[in-house]
């Protein structure tokens, strides 16, 4: 019976391996999901609104829980953003989803698919907004105006830059 139940523990291991579900991995790979949480927010946090002079993390805008982060490879990974404006009717919302991305792109060091959404429920248009945020020819159309590209600037651009 003991090589029985010792063949079971032997053979679930390597299937377990084979799978790459040992507590171990698993462990290890939550820990770099966190870690590139982390990395995401403290890029995100700083982000200055457009008409206040608070960052999105004082106005609780973004916060860490409104990250997610999934690996799609070994080296690539999808971020989701989940940002709440502070009114339902925020007129700058597009705005504040155009510098996440712009921020994202040009400071995030790993490679990336990035999906920016207004919280569920939070905003009368989120959804004309969100497809707006994630369509790559509108954000280029976007930051082709110059006043609009001015003001994505002073938003992202850290006091220390």
């Amino acid at each position: 019976m003991e090589v029985v139940s010792g063949l079971l523990s032997y053979t679930q291991a390597k299937v377990a391996v084979l799978f790459g579900l040992s507590a171990g991995s698993n462990a290890q790979k939550c820990k770099k999901m966190e870690e590139k949480v982390l990395e995401v927010y403290d890029i995100i946090r700083n982000i200055r609104d457009p008409e206040k002079p608070n960052t999105l993390e004082e106005l609780d805008v973004v916060s860490e829980s409104c990250v997610e982060v999934q690996e799609l490879t070994d080296e690539d990974y999808l971020v989701i953003i989940r940002f709440t404006p502070t009114v339902p009717h925020c007129s700058l919302a597009t705005l504040i989803g155009l510098c996440l991305r712009v921020k994202l792109q040009r400071c995030l060091p790993f490679r990336h698919k990035l999906e920016i959404y207004i919280s569920e429920g939070t905003h009368s248009t989120e959804e004309d907004i969100n497809k707006q945020i994630n369509d790559k020819e509108r954000v280029a159309a976007a930051m082709e105006n110059p006043n609009l590209r001015e003001i994505v600037e002073q938003c992202v651009t850290e006091p220390d830059d």
